[in-house]
């Protein structure tokens, strides 16, 4: 299944392109370019999906742990093989910067070499249940098993990497998957179905469905042979589908608010405001850990803003095709307006914009704001845009209460040489991870990642999904002596 820029491109069942039905146009973020169209699945094609998975669970539970490892690094291997297909995908239809879009496919090959790894290694325990007399030549043994077919929700901001998230740990878990990839993204969904086809994965356990959204909340909804959702995206679709899922397990990834903040006692300010702005407006800021806010010491504000001014005046905004840019366009028009919005809505409500905020279509300069106050959106809200404000403290409190002050909790950052402080921020902030020497931005794939309040439940990273994916069972063995 290649993408066939302007021609129709069908879906992906049972191991067939499907391409009767209405299709769906997807246009360059950065153009508006007509880059191809994919056939939207039905309700039926869903259920189809969902009878083929199911059928499929003997088979797939059945796969030996060597099988599933070697599936797995096959997958890694073709995306290596494909580097360049996959990144040329992802800058067609997310807008990511080139360099970018290699990143993530490099990622995306770590997490099915890591998933790979957890195959092999997915275990058990035993447990001794002599505790009590009678109880003599009695023990126990605890194996996870897969819990069933897993619906996977996946966004536009990482198309190859964030269905890597979802498709690696439920091969390793043997668990069928549906994925329904953004309607921005589905080129780079459907050629990762083929790849993990080409692998070896059993082709009634794998779907890649476009769904429209009623049809997707309809099958979380309503088909109680789906185990398990799995989603990224917003908070407000994604505690919306928790509602209306019933006892199907639900492992939410939302939005985030991520702040960093920069005591005074950490001095390398121009690596700081140099992995500030590259963590604030890489990719046009349109990632849930981008940096949104920055609180800074007092003592050091006047030197760092100055400095982040400067770096983010430097990026390359433009053509994300370019080996030059940085800063690409977003996702589509109406939110380049909507950020402007939010930016004007805080200036004439006393905010100060020191720098950017420009739009040109779907581009926005890097936009850098203090004096905001609780209440903009540009400061409790997710912007998901090249936006931060940056706000100066007295207080170490202070500036931990400040970051706490969201009903965000994804992952916050820390620069700080002092251990007392590091061991008071991680102990305080409701957070998912605590990122100390670094921005929030920053993440390695295998690492639990999820977040708190309205961030989340659950965790990714790979042995986090396995677990989520797997359920324990127990076996009690009697009289064997």
């Amino acid at each position: 299944m290649k993408m066939r820029p302007g021609t129709q491109t069908g879906f992906l069942l049972c191991g067939k392109e499907w391409s009767e039905g209405e299709a769906i146009e997807v246009r360059s973020p950065w153009d508006q370019g007509l880059i191809g169209k994919v056939t939207l699945a039905t309700r039926a094609d869903a259920r189809e999906a969902v009878n083929h998975a199911v059928a499929s669970m003997r088979r797939t539970r059945a796969l030996p742990r060597w099988k599933r490892r070697e599936i797995l690094e096959d997958i890694a291997a073709a995306l290596i093989e494909q580097k360049d297909r996959f990144a040329k995908l992802i800058v067609a239809e997310a807008g990511k910067p080139i360099r970018l879009a290699r990143a993530e496919v490099d990622r995306a090959v770590l997490t099915f070499k890591t998933a790979a790894e957890e195959a092999a290694r997915l275990g058990g325990e035993t447990i001794p249940l002599d505790l009590t007399e009678g109880n003599e030549n009695r023990w126990g043994l605890v194996q996870r098993f897969p819990v069933g077919p897993v619906l996977a929700i996946t966004p536009f901001n990482f198309p190859l990497n964030l269905v890597a998230h979802k498709a690696a740990p439920a091969i390793a878990a043997c668990c069928p998957i549906l994925i329904k990839p953004s309607p921005q993204t589905p080129f780079t969904a459907l050629a990762l179905g083929e790849v993990i086809l080409k692998a070896g994965w059993p082709e009634e356990a794998l779907a890649v469905l476009p769904l429209s959204n009623a049809d997707t909340a309809w099958l979380a909804e309503k088909e109680d042979r789906i185990k398990l959702v799995s989603f990224t995206g917003s908070a407000k679709v994604g505690w919306e589908l928790k509602v209306h899922s019933g006892r199907k397990r639900v492992l939410l990834e939302l939005g985030g608010n991520a702040a960093l903040i920069i005591h005074g006692d950490y001095r390398d300010l121009d690596s700081a405001a140099e992995r500030t702005a590259h963590a604030a407006f890489g990719f046009a800021g349109q990632s849930c850990i981008s940096v949104q806010r920055i609180f800074v010491d007092k003592s050091i504000f006047q030197t760092f803003i100055w400095k982040l001014v400067e770096i983010a005046g430097k990026m390359a905004s433009g053509d994300p095709a370019s080996e030059a840019t940085e800063v690409g366009p977003m996702i589509r028009p109406g939110e380049a307006e909507r950020i402007e919005s939010w930016i004007k809505e805080a200036v004439e409500g006393g905010a100060r914009l020191i720098a950017g905020g420009e739009r040109q279509g779907s581009m926005i300069a890097p936009a850098i704001l203090t004096g905001s106050k609780a209440g903009m959106k540009i400061r409790d809200e997710e912007v998901f845009g090249p936006v931060v404000v940056v706000e100066p403290y007295v207080d170490f409190e202070q500036a931990l209460a400040e970051v706490n002050h969201s009903r965000f909790g994804l992952q916050a950052g820390l620069l700080t040489r002092d251990a007392g402080r590091i061991l008071t921020a991680y102990r305080e902030l409701e957070v998912g991870a605590l990122i100390v020497g670094d921005t929030p931005a920053w993440r390695l794939d295998p690492m639990p990642y999820g977040g708190v309040k309205d961030s989340g439940l659950g965790r990714e990273g790979i042995r986090s999904a396995i677990e989520e994916m797997t359920e324990p069972r127990m076996l009690v063995m009697s009289g064997m002596s």
